[in-house]
């Protein structure tokens, strides 16, 4: 089979386009048939070396979409053909290629209403805003939330996650993107090069940061006592939360088909729509990443495997 891999750390230069052996699936695995997968922050983190202790050479992402290929032992959840979607086990090899080997645990159901390409969009950045602003931030109907990031991969999905829950959103953007995250749902669109979010914003019940660093710890202004502060990246200032009575949750999102059914449902309903903002060939990959690097994507990028994608 096709696939991409690095063979050692560093620029987009090190994704090679190559031929390798189609792998197989073991006991309560199955083998899918890559339609399409996405480009995440985490792979060109783990390509320069920045995150994790990966063993090389090593395929990338961990997005995927497709059909079961085949099923090892004991697999009764899926059959071959099945469509579906997934956030396959970061730690293994991952899904720039023609096919890979995943745990039916980690599979659910292609939400019917979406094709493989919006599908493969879903799973890393939509199950990382759900369990961000739910599982851990335990957002209400009615209560306020900040979304740092509103126009990346994750942050478009917590805004519209947020909004069908029927909370007050506020985010964070450049200009350019005010009209979109309007549009997109959100109540309150906060120029970052103009103003500063902490002056206009009070007692919120939630931030959800993906940006860490001095944005993080201004933040903390704009929590009610008691109130959540989530983060992507790590808690920076323990300090600051206990003076001002906050809660911080850093966190890595698991791999939950549960969620995925609920997202995938929402998907059909017409509550939610993935963005995608750009579509590359497999072969393009170190191409996306270089886009993805630049940090001024709306949504996501997709990699599209299979070119007869219905």
């Amino acid at each position: 089979m096709k696939a991409v891999i690095i063979h050692q750390f560093g620029g987009p230069e090190q994704l090679k386009y190559e031929d390798v052996p189609a792998p197989e699936p073991q006991a309560g695995e199955a083998l899918v048939k890559i339609y399409a997968t996405s480009v995440n922050p985490i792979d060109w983190k783990v390509r320069s070396g920045q995150h994790g202790d990966y063993q090389l050479p090593l395929i990338l992402g961990w997005d995927v979409s497709g059909t079961i290929e085949k099923v090892g032992s004991g697999v009764t959840t899926f059959k071959t053909g099945d469509a579906v979607y997934g956030r396959p086990d970061v730690s293994r090899n991952g899904t720039y290629a023609e096919y890979v080997v995943v745990k039916v645990s980690e599979l659910a159901l292609k939400p019917e209403k979406a094709d493989y390409k919006t599908a493969a969009s879903i799973p890393l950045a939509g199950l990382t805003a759900w369990q961000g602003i739910f599982d851990h931030g335990q957002l209400q109907q009615g209560q306020k939330i900040l979304i740092h990031g509103g126009s990346g991969g994750v942050g478009t999905f917590a805004i519209q996650f947020a909004k069908w829950k029927k909370a007050y959103v506020a985010t964070t953007s450049s200009e350019a993107n005010i009209q979109f995250l309007k549009d997109l749902g959100a109540d309150e669109v906060i120029d970052y090069n103009k103003d500063k979010f902490e002056d206009l914003l009070k007692d919120f019940d939630v931030v959800y940061d993906t940006i860490g660093g001095e944005t993080q710890k201004r933040s903390v202004e704009v929590l009610k006592p008691g109130g959540i502060l989530v983060s992507t990246v790590g808690i920076a200032d323990e300090e600051i939360l206990k003076e001002k009575n906050i809660k911080g949750i850093p966190y890595m999102a698991q791999s939950t088909p549960e969620q995925l059914n609920i997202i995938g449902g929402l998907l059909n309903e017409g509550k939610i729509q993935p963005i995608i903002t750009k579509i590359y060939p497999l072969n393009a990959i170190a191409e996306a990443h270089k886009v993805s690097e630049e940090g001024h994507v709306r949504g996501k990028i997709v990699i599209q495997v299979v070119q007869d994608d219905e």
